[in-house]
């Protein structure tokens, strides 16, 4: 295995990651500052990022003041950096200012088989029990009994009551079937506080996995009202020989070192961009292997079979409270199926991949794939940020 320092990395510019209307774009961002040896909260105006940690020590308080908007877009700020200049630091390296996931304190939440073509997947995975050498036979005969029948059904409706009785009388019911048509969504808790990578950094897959691919998905930024407040882009890494094998390892399939990108900005909902807006996100999906290899893909938002405020009242609410906010990711339609490296296989990641999610309101999300094991150690944790405030007297 080649050293994943030693492999190309993707070289970004303002242009590649900014959203297409950034002018009109109140753009959050967190920048990794070696002065202060901490995170700064930072607006993106222009070609360049302004420090605004003096107004909101964390986007978790950012997010909690009505006027969010009005403070990225005109409050004075400290010091600056050129974006070129962030995106272009090292990742990992802590004696360079860069580019961090524009998230904090707030809960990383994830939901699951949200849209009917990735359902089937997910029924696949459970049925080949991990193993992709079984995923075209299992998935020729789950598309010749469920075919159509769950196209435009309403999870939780009567409609979606009598699907299910036709799968079970099939034997084809499943879990994954049960989140995605029954009543209630799959939300849970994707990553630990913090521990998100932004754009630019590796991203990170377990080596011992043969079977995996990127999740390009939208997610929501939402504060401990319930308030949605912006939006951004996620790459929700899934494992699917892990999560095959049992959904009880979904923790061990989702979770681990790197496995989880945010960013690049998180675009703050406003009168140019609302809910409206994000409900019709489309998100285009680009792999470029470092042998040559190129898969794309795309996934909307308007097939989606819940709505996002849906998602969020099963996540918050008079059963959940979420003090610091939380973000959630709101699903894929994306789910590769194409061969890579043997017939029947199906695709998988290659170590070197660069990852780009992209979506013309919210810019995009880069990274390369490395083993999890080989990604830089996640360190900086919710003490850490504390100790770092306080000597910068932000508490």
């Amino acid at each position: 295995m080649e050293p994943a320092a030693a492999r190309p990395r993707p070289v970004l510019t303002a242009g590649s990651v900014l959203p297409e209307d950034a002018g009109r774009a109140a753009l959050v961002a967190r920048v990794h500052d070696p002065e202060g040896d901490g995170p700064c909260v930072a607006a993106v105006r222009g070609e360049h990022v302004v420090d605004l940690t003096a107004h909101a020590p964390t986007v978790s308080d950012l997010m909690e003041r009505d006027d969010a908007a009005a403070v990225v877009r005109d409050a004075d700020g400290g010091r600056a950096w050129l974006l070129d200049d962030l995106l272009r630091a090292v990742p990992g390296r802590r004696d360079m200012p860069r580019l961090l996931a524009p998230v904090d304190l707030q809960v990383i939440k994830a939901a699951g088989v949200t849209f009917a073509r990735s359902l089937l997947e997910r029924v696949i995975e459970e049925r080949t029990g991990g193993d992709p050498a079984q995923a075209a036979r299992v998935r020729a005969r789950v598309g010749q009994v469920v075919g159509g029948r769950l196209d435009g059904v309403r999870p939780g409706s009567p409609e979606a009551a009598r699907a299910k009785e036709l799968l079970v009388a099939e034997g084809l019911w499943s879990q994954y079937l049960e989140v995605g048509i029954g009543p209630d969504p799959e939300v849970f808790t994707k990553a630990p506080v913090l521990s998100a990578v932004g754009t630019g950094a590796d991203i990170g897959v377990l080596g011992s996995s043969v079977w995996n691919n990127p999740e390009p998905e939208a997610v929501l930024v939402v504060d401990s009202r319930g308030r949605v407040r912006g939006a951004t882009l996620g790459n929700d890494v899934n494992l699917r020989d892990v999560e095959g094998r049992s959904a009880l390892l979904l923790s061990r399939a989702k979770d681990n070192n790197a496995s989880c990108a945010i960013g690049p900005f998180v675009r703050l909902l406003d009168d140019g961009f609302g809910l409206d807006a994000v409900r019709g996100l489309h998100i285009g999906l680009r792999i470029d292997g470092p042998d040559g290899y190129v898969l794309r893909g795309s996934s909307s938002l308007r097939e989606i079979s819940r709505d996002v405020l849906d998602l969020v009242a099963a996540t918050q609410g008079a059963h959940h409270q979420y003090p610091d906010g939380f973000v959630l990711f709101t699903g894929t339609l994306f789910a590769p199926t194409e061969d890579r490296r043997t017939p029947g296989g199906g695709f998988t990641h290659e170590y070197g991949d660069v990852v780009r999610i992209s979506s013309p309101p919210l810019g995009a999300l880069v990274n390369t794939v490395v083993a999890s094991e080989e990604a830089a150690p996640w360190t900086f944790g919710v003490g850490a940020l504390m100790r770092s405030l306080a000597r910068r007297g932000l508490l």
